[in-house]
This record gives C-alpha cells, sequence and structure tokens, in this order.
C-alpha cells in the first residue's frame, strides 16, 4: 500500500513538471535586428499558452531602468507580440514575467544589442 502511495506521488510530481513553466522557444530577437530610433515588435514563443492580462514584459536599459512595455498576443497560441519604443545606440534586455496558462510565473531576461 505504502509502495503504491510512494510511487503514485513520483509519479504526480514527475507530470506536473512537465508543464510547468513557460519556456521561450523561439524569439524574432536572434533573427531581425532592432534598428536606431525606429520603433519595432518582438515576437516570442513559448512552448505553453501565455496569460497576456497577468504577464509584464519590462524594457531595461542602462543604469538598470525598467519600462513597462506592451505586449499583445501572436498569430499562434503561445505567442506574444512585444512593442518597442525608438531605442539609442547601445545594450538592453526584455526582462520577462510571464504566466503560463495553468498558472505558473516564469521570469526570464532576453538580452540584445542596437547599433547604428
Amino acid at each position: 500500500m505504502l509502495r503504491h502511495l510512494l510511487i503514485g506521488l513520483l509519479l504526480s510530481a514527475c507530470t506536473q513538471g512537465v508543464y510547468a513553466h513557460a519556456v521561450v522557444t523561439e524569439d524574432s530577437l536572434t533573427s531581425t535586428p532592432i534598428h536606431v530610433g525606429q520603433p519595432a515588435h518582438v515576437q516570442l514563443s513559448f512552448n505553453s499558452k501565455i496569460e497576456l492580462g497577468l504577464s509584464q514584459v519590462f524594457l531595461v536599459s542602462k543604469g538598470d531602468k525598467h519600462q513597462l512595455l506592451a505586449i499583445g498576443p501572436g498569430l499562434k497560441q503561445g505567442q506574444i507580440i512585444i512593442t518597442i519604443p525608438a531605442l539609442t545606440t547601445g545594450d538592453y534586455a526584455l526582462r520577462l514575467k510571464v504566466f503560463a496558462a495553468d498558472g505558473h510565473l516564469t521570469e526570464d531576461i532576453r538580452h540584445f544589442s542596437v547599433s547604428p
């Protein structure tokens, strides 16, 4: 009896971990650079559906300044589109606080550079 209970708990823990967090599977930053002085859109694809209303994306710039960015749904499930304002030359990051549809929070940072 105890053996069956332990096996059930282990299987439950393993199964829950499979979908526990939203992981970025693709991002447009790797294929489409952001140009100086031009607003842009960044597309991120995740391995699970995202709750947009509970998620936030911040632009992080020099001096650890955080600016909340607008996000919207992409064309596919698990995609979000981030609106990037016109930027100057420099190094930046997108700080993600994304809620998967199952309620788990994922935090991630995506670094990128803007050059002339």
